[in-house]
């Protein structure tokens, strides 16, 4: 069955759009994609952050912007802007409390994410990031099905497990021809600041078998950063950005050969 595509606010132009994917919650899906957006951004790039969470939103709390709010002007709502210009929209920017939670059935979860894309005066933005709830549920179902999206990344961890689960989300964006650029492994290893030794504390990574067991790429094995879990905690992460460029150029890079150039 073929399922219209939404359109976005007459007046924007967005060139790529990624959903940032994980089979399970834990992997840290939402801080990857956090360190996507900002490596993009490093490059020059016009980046905003869709945050498709609803339930278990994040990404304002990782760029230190929950105290802001997304207002609407001629019911077109306005998506709020990081610290270095990243534009991200959350329900988080849309209700009172930070803290409460959204009780909602799946169709109205489905609805607002669609409104996310719709809605939104996203304006000129090279990569829209889309941080989808862990699974392959409704919310991923609809915005596949629903939104213009390029192309999957898949975010993992190091445990057999997930790796298990890591195949089921793949195997959903191929279900929906939707086309995967690649694997992430977050935590991959811990590397010591006094030997420069690693330590792979969840088990030596198996994500290079599982990729080409799945024919896709890996794109980056990001290590357990105790800096980088501060400053999202802290709202900064794009202090992170700038502090380990060389780690955040490359994941862009990586992001640029596998995503393609943006005309």
């Amino acid at each position: 069955m073929h399922i219209e595509k939404e359109k976005p606010q007459e007046g924007t132009n967005i060139k790529k759009v990624v959903a940032i994917m994980s089979g399970k919650g834990g992997v840290g899906k939402s801080s990857v994609t956090s360190l996507m957006a900002v490596s993009l951004q490093n490059k020059g790039y016009k980046v905003g952050i869709l945050d498709a969470d609803i339930t278990g939103p994040s990404i304002p709390k990782v760029f230190g912007i929950g105290e802001k709010r997304a207002i609407a002007i001629n019911q077109v709502i306005q998506p709020v802007e990081t610290t270095t210009g990243i534009k991200v929209i959350s329900v988080n920017l849309m209700i009172d409390q930070e803290d409460a939670p959204v009780v909602w059935r799946g169709p109205l979860i489905g609805s607002m994410v669609k409104q996310f894309y719709t809605d939104v005066a996203w304006e000129e933005l090279d990569y829209l990031l889309i941080d989808l709830p862990p699974g392959t549920g409704d919310v991923p179902l609809t915005i596949m099905q629903s939104l213009p999206v390029d192309g999957i990344v898949v975010v993992s961890s190091p445990q057999d497990l997930v790796q298990l689960i890591v195949k089921k989300s793949v195997n959903m964006a191929k279900m929906m021809a939707t086309p995967i650029y690649g694997l992430v492994e977050n935590m991959s290893y811990f590397e010591c600041p006094d030997c420069n030794k690693k330590h792979y504390l969840f088990g030596e990574s198996k994500i290079e078998e599982v990729a080409k067991d799945m024919d896709i790429h890996v794109l980056e094995k990001l290590p357990i950063n105790q800096d980088f879990v501060t400053l999202c905690d802290e709202g900064r992460v794009e202090v992170f950005g700038k502090t380990y460029f060389g780690l955040c150029e490359n994941l862009a890079e990586k992001l640029e050969e596998r995503i393609g150039g943006i005309e």
